[in-house]
């Protein structure tokens, strides 16, 4: 089949100025469009040339950069409006098998919706409304667009908090639920762990590193062989000198590496040797951090936030607690056995090829 891939915003901006990148290949819709082409399907991603990397790259599938406008009043970073969409699905309605576009809650969404409901699947993420001006576009557009527009379109969602809030709104949202996925081919399974944990992660506020810097503090001096542990941190952000001189007031400033950004190749034996990846997130959806560390072998303890929770919980996949403490990490250690090989068994559900053949079979 030749997927059209709807997404427009590639990465995360913390602000309306979108951060320049050299690459996209980390991102996780071009992991999705990987597991199409692994699968013998054929995709073409449709992103904002706000996204687009400042070095040239080359990639196995076509992207087609379109321009945003009107940016003040449709942020390129939450709620891009791309005009040339419409035309170009117009030009290539016949070439098109099937288009998958992210979210309801979407200009594009609404565009692909319009050009060719029959042949579109909304791939939900949200489980929540959006807090834009105080929530009022959201629950306009939930509560009117969707239910005007979307009400004979399939939307799949991609957890199950996205599930219940979506049904509110769409009727024929399926049962199926479909992460994002990783390239699990890409991601070595280590079941031999060191006395380790990890953290992956930007290092600004809402993510918490302070927290979970207090903890393994206070894991860490408990004595025996809590002390012989590591922290690893690896991101950047705003707050790395601030968590730098937090570790050093807590006497942890050898036992907590800060590694700073890492591709993926680079982090792949951290996080596959650790004994657990740390979240304390305070604001989140579906993290692809978790999802790569669960893949690697390595389980997870964090706080119910994150999307990926529910799911983390109901495998044993880690631990997941509102106000995880030292007696967490103190379980995940002491059952560290068990909980890596449920993630070994849930490995497979979360590689890209997976998620690329149930949306295939769900296009029948």
């Amino acid at each position: 089949m030749r997927i059209l891939l709807i997404n427009p915003i590639l990465y995360t901006a913390e602000t309306d100025r979108i951060p320049k990148v050299k690459s996209i290949k980390d991102t996780m819709i071009y992991t999705m469009c990987l597991g199409f082409l692994e699968n013998g399907d054929t995709p073409v991603l449709v992103a904002a040339s706000d996204y687009k990397p400042e070095t040239e790259e080359s990639y196995p599938f076509e992207i087609v950069w379109l321009n945003t406008a009107l940016k003040k009043v449709f942020k390129p970073r939450c709620l891009p409006w791309m005009p040339e969409l419409g035309a170009y699905i117009k030009k290539h309605r016949d070439e098109i098998d099937g288009i998958i576009t992210s979210e309801v809650f979407s200009l594009c969404s609404l565009t692909a919706v319009r050009k060719m409901r029959e042949r579109t699947i909304v791939w939900h993420e949200l489980g929540a409304h959006n807090k834009i001006m105080h929530y009022i576009p959201s629950k306009v557009w939930y509560h009117v667009v969707a239910r005007i527009f979307f009400r004979r379109v399939t939307v799949i969602a991609r957890s199950e908090n996205a599930k219940r809030f979506i049904r509110r709104f769409c009727p024929q949202v399926l049962e199926k639920v479909i992460d994002h996925g990783v390239n699990v081919g890409q991601i070595k399974l280590c079941t031999e762990k060191e006395n380790r944990f990890v953290v992956v992660s930007q290092l600004i506020s809402r993510k918490r590193i302070d927290k979970i810097i207090e903890v393994f503090a206070d894991f860490a001096g408990q004595g025996g062989e809590q002390k012989n542990y590591v922290l690893d941190v690896i991101g950047t952000g705003d707050m790395e000198a601030q968590l730098k001189e937090k570790s050093a007031a807590l006497g942890m400033q050898d036992k907590i590496i800060f590694h700073g950004r890492m591709s993926h190749e680079e982090m792949a034996p951290i996080v596959g040797a650790a004994k657990a990846m740390l979240v304390y997130t305070e604001k989140d959806n579906s993290m692809v951090s978790i999802v790569e560390s669960i893949a690697a072998g390595t389980p997870v303890v964090t706080t119910p936030v994150p999307f990926n929770a529910e799911y983390i919980k109901k495998e044993k996949l880690g631990i997941v607690a509102e106000d995880w403490d030292k007696s967490a990490l103190n379980r995940i250690c002491g059952e560290n056995g068990e909980y890596v090989q449920n993630c070994m068994a849930y490995r497979e559900k979360l590689s890209a090829s997976y998620g690329a053949g149930q949306f295939v079979k769900s296009f029948g």
